[in-house]
């Protein structure tokens, strides 16, 4: 059997035990890679492990001996998947691993969101409870999931996983057809018919050249004023400068992310700049719970052992 070279060059992005392949290899693992650390760290891999380092076409030409790249995700818009499928690199990712986690922050965001945690925190920690003048009080909308509608973007198995949830709730669900979709399939709604109705919109789309700025100014304008608008998929899905006036402006409820158009932030986003307690900003970790990050990190080893036994699977390119 082949004796390969595997480089993980993100192996502190992700908490949990890695398990080594059972088949011959060299293994190298670094905690995080820089961008001016790539070429030089993945120069003799044949299979390369990353989460989000950028892996253009530019780079991988200069790689002889690369064979496979194992996407430590099920994102894959940081690899140029188009290369790689002209030149026979195998793009494999993880699939199904966050398929209650993801589902259950982005509940929680909508749940926080639509019952005004944050403002009643922020009024408790203000003084405003231990002044009122009965055992309550009512300075803030509280709306329940129950009677709802969630209008879902997306229709894989995060998707799936926040409708069962919504359901649970009482929630009645939307499907949303692809934008700008001739004709709308059966058991889906037209898109903008899911903007306008929705009380609470989720995205659960990959990031790509037809999702890209999916949600703009004209959409959120179609949104209910007390809607809210949850991202836990990838930030450029959303045009963050339009979010931003939606959410200082009053055209929406609400939005809860997870995620930014470019992560971490280092230098700024409209969304960071946002004090207010109708948004919520977590640093992209709704996947992260600890058993779907083992889940995930087992799929890894899967992933590259049948590779190797020359049936690769999960493959994206």
């Amino acid at each position: 059997m082949t004796q390969h070279k595997i480089v993980f060059l993100e192996r502190e992005s992700i908490r949990g035990t890695f398990h080594r392949p059972d088949f011959p290899h060299d293994y190298a693992e670094y905690p995080l890679t820089k961008p001016e650390e790539l070429a030089q760290r993945v120069q003799d891999a044949s299979i390369v492990i990353t989460n989000k380092v950028q892996l253009r076409g530019e780079l991988l030409a200069t790689l002889p001996k690369l064979k496979m790249i194992a996407c430590a995700a099920t994102g894959t818009d940081n690899v140029d998947l188009a290369w790689c499928r002209e030149h026979g690199i195998v793009v494999s990712n993880i699939r199904g691993y966050a398929v209650n986690t993801v589902p259950e922050h982005a509940i929680a965001l909508a749940m926080a969101l639509r019952r005004n945690l944050l403002a009643y925190r922020r009024d408790v920690l203000a003084g405003k409870w231990q002044q009122a003048p009965m055992f309550c009080f009512f300075d803030h909308p509280i709306r329940d999931l129950h009677g709802a509608t969630m209008g879902l973007v997306g229709r894989g198995s995060l998707g799936e996983g926040v409708a069962r949830l919504a359901e649970a709730f009482g929630m009645r669900v939307l499907w949303a057809e692809r934008k700008g979709a001739e004709k709308v399939s059966p058991g889906k709604t037209a898109f903008e018919e899911v903007l306008r109705q929705s009380d609470v919109v989720s995205l659960h789309c990959p990031l790509n050249d037809a999702t890209r700025g999916l949600i703009g100014e004209a959409e959120l304008r179609m949104m209910k004023p007390d809607a809210v608008l949850i991202n836990t998929a990838r930030g450029g899905i959303v045009d963050e400068a339009a979010l931003s006036r939606a959410l200082k402006e009053g055209w929406i409820g609400g939005a809860g992310f997870d995620v930014l158009s470019k992560e971490p932030p280092r230098e700024g986003n409209p969304l960071l700049e946002i004090d207010q307690p109708n948004f919520i900003l977590t640093p992209h970790v709704a996947w992260a719970s600890a058993g779907a990050m083992q889940t995930l990190l087992d799929q890894l080893t899967g992933n590259l052992e049948a590779f190797a036994r020359g049936e690769p699977r999960n493959r994206v390119a």
